[in-house]
């Protein structure tokens, strides 16, 4: 389906990872989430109520980040997915990116990051 709501750069603190100190002391995460679904009733009535609250969908993206700590942001992104499409049930498909720019990798890097696509 080509017709999306895209919400880019939803970004909070969170506590993930595998490394004590990445669970103690937090990082950035930032997440980009694309809502696949029919917008034309939207589009043909101008009513709020035919499509996706994308600030609702933010809140709940956040919430995920600085909410209870996963070891891997692949983990992170699957439980976002999970919560959008059993919220809110126009989207018939979602993909989550999930950046983490201050990963512990041993080497200068500018982004890690995992992108995922679930379809009810």
């Amino acid at each position: 389906m080509s017709e999306a709501i895209k919400i880019v750069g939803i970004s909070a603190t969170g506590y993930h990872g595998v490394f004590p100190e990445e669970r103690r002391e937090g990082q950035p995460f930032i997440c980009d989430v694309s809502l696949y679904f029919d917008l034309s009733p939207a589009g043909a009535t101008d009513d709020l109520s035919m499509t996706v609250d994308y600030s609702a969908v933010a809140k709940l993206v956040e919430a995920e980040i600085i909410g209870e700590p996963v070891d891997l942001i692949e983990r992170l992104a699957t439980l976002i997915a999970e919560k959008i499409l059993s919220s809110f049930l126009l989207v018939d498909c979602v993909e989550i990116t999930i950046h983490k720019p201050l990963a512990p990798v041993g080497v200068k890097v500018s982004d890690i990051a995992v992108t995922i696509e679930r379809v009810r």
